[in-house]
């Protein structure tokens, strides 16, 4: 089995070391790539090759940020003959707006639903279109794929909408926290939402709150596509709230190992 990455961050780094770890072969174009991903695309062990290889595999996943995946599936377009999978968070109508982009391959359109950062290759990957079963084959060498609706647009869908949800509560959780440890009040109030939402609230918040400082950009990116899908059924308030958290956030930059308190420093004057 041959797979093809086009783009290497955190999600294609996480599932080609699964799929190279049951015997798949792992294929991606470095040409023109930064220093982070060559290293981690090295550090995985896949094989460095050209656009035109990568496209030829049975199996190309495009994993990109969501700003360049129409011109990823225009590039690769009238290459590929296999199937194309697109697993950025992107929405519905930009998921329809790629599959048409794929002349002669098939198209699968999949969402990643939860953190790769947290379960890994074990985390929960929905597909849908007419090629989403052949894509679940993969689920032999280790991913956890499962076909859900019939259309390109169907998984994005259902990724945005879960998406409005988590990252409008990441936004709250931001403004909330920035307030109180202005106060000098960050851990009282942390303690009183611990007994109100839940013992694993704390070690959650924590985590939302670093994830969304180090991937700010990324994810300010994927709220105007939740803000294009949403304004597609109804009228939508929330994703511009969220834009400007996520907007302020962007600049801040913390390590993953940081103590909460001073992720809240960094971040206290983008507020103010």
């Amino acid at each position: 089995m041959r797979v093809g990455f086009i783009g290497f961050g955190e999600v294609a780094q996480t599932l080609a070391s699964r799929l190279r770890s049951r015997g798949v072969e792992v294929v991606t174009s470095l040409e023109g790539r930064s220093p982070s991903t060559i290293e981690r695309a090295r550090t995985v062990g896949v094989t460095e090759t050209s656009e035109e290889d990568v496209y030829s595999c049975p199996v190309v996943i495009s994993a990109v940020t969501p700003g360049v995946a129409l011109d990823a599936a225009r590039r690769a377009g009238r290459h590929v003959r296999g199937i194309y999978v697109d697993i950025n968070n992107i929405s519905p109508e930009t998921v329809r707006m790629a599959s048409s982009l794929i002349e002669k391959g098939g198209f699968v359109d999949a969402a990643i639903m939860g953190s790769v950062r947290r379960k890994g290759a074990d985390v929960r990957i929905i597909a849908s279109g007419r090629d989403a079963e052949e894509f679940m084959k993969l689920n032999r060498y280790g991913l956890n794929i499962e076909v859900r609706g019939r259309e390109p647009g169907d998984a994005s869908a259902i990724k945005m909408l879960r998406s409005s949800y988590t990252k409008g509560v990441s936004a709250l959780l931001w403004e909330t926290l920035t307030a109180a440890h202005r106060l000098g009040l960050e851990e009282d109030v942390l303690e009183m939402l611990e007994y109100t939402e839940g013992n694993d609230f704390r070690e959650s918040a924590i985590s939302r709150l670093k994830s969304s400082c180090i991937h700010a950009r990324r994810r300010y990116e994927e709220m105007k596509e939740v803000q294009d899908m949403l304004g597609e059924v109804i009228d939508p308030v929330m994703p511009t709230c969220i834009m400007r958290i996520f907007e302020k956030l962007k600049d801040v930059e913390v390590s993953a190992d940081a103590d909460y308190r001073d992720v809240l420093d960094e971040a206290l004057d983008a507020f103010l």
